[in-house]
């Protein structure tokens, strides 16, 4: 059997996760009042489910948020496609993230919640569904779940790599635990160059980790209602539109104050705010309110009207709609210290791309829209009202989304090397 290296953090979490059971049960109740929990599947939570195990091989693909969730949904499809006597879980740990991506997902594949990471909800999960194989994205490490599928001999893949500079240096204070946690994986398939460098010192072995970009490149452009599309058309009319998407806390005023700019240049100009929280959105509303602005909100079924000046679309899984009506988009997280969010996503719908200066999650996919001129970098309200302006022009907005739609359409080949990876380790599994 396989033995793994401890540290005494580890060793001393695995403790206090095994003997806090009736805290952490107190806390999912607590989670289920306040509807971060579905208390209908709240055992899935303690490793426990109400359904059974597919026969047949089945392979696990684990993800922490929506934009995860979502980028793997191509990855599935296709090997759905291509293996169809293949089994799929996957797992999330957030409500939002399974409403969102399980409408998508092909019928050879199930959803269930994460287990907590005490050793007895990881035993339970992992005796009941026995995957062949473990696939987890970005940088969740749960230490419980990660020794237990080590120890069970399961081969774990960890694809879409990302350690940024301010996790490397939180991490590096806890070195010898995050080498133990990282040892459990047998191949990285890595984002950036400077996750290679920090894997290096975290004492992974160059022959186990390869450079080949984000599996959000290869990702299916967003979903979309088609009717959706066709009745917010109509409320539109011909009117210039642009979209603030994931936007956070702090975002909202300095975008109110552009649009405010912008549409004394541009008659009739409508601004959709996505944002990232869509529980904000009543808060959203009512300050633009208080600015005088006329606002509509989308979860409470208002329509937008001619004299509509900001529609906030505070629902889930409907940014494809907002990406594919907008030809102009700034990507939230980015003017406040959040690392901003996947600008794939506008890229592939044809949605030119605005940003600010907070982009070090995909630091190194805005640089390369960057040098082809597929986005814009703005650094306050005034930068984004002039620049916002100026892409308004169709022209202008067309060949900026022509060259950011470029750069996204060459990540298939990422989407290639995970299949080919997982069909590796499933032949050395058997």
């Amino acid at each position: 059997m396989k033995e793994l290296k401890s540290s005494m953090l580890l060793w001393c979490y695995s403790l206090f996760m095994r003997r806090a059971r009736r805290y952490i049960e107190y806390r999912l109740r607590s989670r289920v009042k306040a509807g971060k929990e579905d208390p209908d599947r709240i055992e899935e939570r303690l490793g426990q489910s109400k359904i059974d195990k597919p026969k047949g091989l089945l392979i696990w693909f684990h993800a922490a948020s929506v934009g995860e969730s979502l980028s793997l949904v191509e990855l599935i499809k296709r090997l759905s496609y291509s293996q169809p006597e293949y089994n799929f879980l996957v797992t999330t740990g957030t409500v939002s993230s399974a409403e969102v991506i399980m409408p998508h997902l092909p019928a050879n594949a199930i959803h269930q919640y994460i287990p907590i990471d005490t050793p007895k909800a990881v035993e339970a999960f992992l005796d009941w569904w026995k995957p062949d194989l473990a696939i987890w994205t970005e940088s969740e490490f749960w230490p419980n779940l990660l020794k237990q599928i080590y120890l069970k001999e399961i081969p774990m893949i960890l694809i879409n790599a990302r350690i940024s500079e301010k996790s490397y240096r939180r991490w590096r204070l806890f070195k010898r635990s995050l080498t133990t946690l990282l040892s459990t994986f047998n191949y990285f398939l890595v984002q950036d160059e400077k996750t290679m460098k920090y894997l290096k010192k975290f004492g992974v072995s160059k022959d186990k980790f390869e450079l080949t970009g984000t599996l959000k490149e290869g990702a299916a452009a967003l979903p979309y209602s088609e009717v959706d599309e066709e009745e917010i058309s109509k409320q539109i009319i011909n009117r210039p539109i642009w979209l603030a998407a994931s936007t956070h806390k702090g975002e909202e005023e300095i975008i109110a104050g552009a649009h405010k700019a912008a549409s004394k240049a541009s008659q009739g100009l409508l601004l959709i705010i996505v944002p990232r929280h869509p529980e904000r959105g009543v808060e959203i509303a009512s300050y633009l309110k208080k600015n005088n602005f006329r606002v509509g909100l989308r979860s409470k079924n208002d329509k937008i009207l001619q004299e509509t000046q900001i529609y906030i679309a505070d629902t889930l899984g409907e940014l494809g709609l907002w990406y594919r009506l907008s030809p102009v988009s700034f990507v939230g997280g980015s003017l406040v210290d959040v690392g901003g969010h996947n600008p794939f996503e506008p890229a592939a719908l044809g949605s030119a791309i605005l940003h600010g200066p907070y982009v070090y999650n995909f630091e190194e996919i805005y640089n390369r829209l960057s040098d082809a001129n597929g986005a814009v970098r703005i650094n306050n309200q005034d930068e984004l009202s002039e620049n916002l302006i100026k892409i308004l022009s169709p022209d202008n907005a067309a060949r900026l989304a022509h060259a950011a739609w470029e750069v996204s359409s060459n990540g298939a080949s990422v989407t290639d090397r995970a299949l080919e990876l997982i069909g590796e380790n499933l032949t050395v599994g058997a």
